[in-house]
């Protein structure tokens, strides 16, 4: 019997602590196009704006990794983001990021072909308490 795995279900997630959206609309208009491209399902955009883009606390983000967490158990999750500076410029503080995702039996992809794929388990348990 032949089973259909369903395409990855991609969570877009960016920052933007500036007023304009110029170039944020630009980055969000890449991970969709990347999305397509991959034939991957778009569950939605997150964007955190203003003080939210640049706290740990990121409302949105924690919005898209609970989202995440209740389709993990369906299908393969990715949080997407143009590069990895969308999560963090802070390496640490992208890690920690990084592990939320992992912890919602996901992983995080870049539209430049990175991804912590291999490495989720890895990062769920790093740091187990900083999520």
């Amino acid at each position: 019997m032949n089973t259909v795995t369903p395409s990855p279900l991609v969570f877009i997630y960016d920052r933007n602590a500036t007023r304009s959206s110029a170039i944020l609309d630009l980055r969000l208009s890449g991970c969709v196009n990347y999305a397509d491209r991959h034939g991957w399902q778009i569950a939605g955009l997150w964007v955190d704006r203003g003080d939210n883009a640049l706290s740990r606390t990121r409302p949105q983000f924690s919005a898209l990794v609970e989202s995440m967490r209740v389709q993990a158990g369906r299908r393969a999750t990715i949080c997407l983001v143009h590069h990895w500076y969308r999560l963090a410029h802070d390496e640490a503080q992208r890690r920690a990021l990084q592990q939320r995702v992992a912890r919602a039996h996901g992983c995080t992809a870049t539209t430049f072909g990175d991804s912590d794929e291999q490495a989720p388990a890895v990062l769920a348990d790093f740091g187990r308490g900083s999520g």
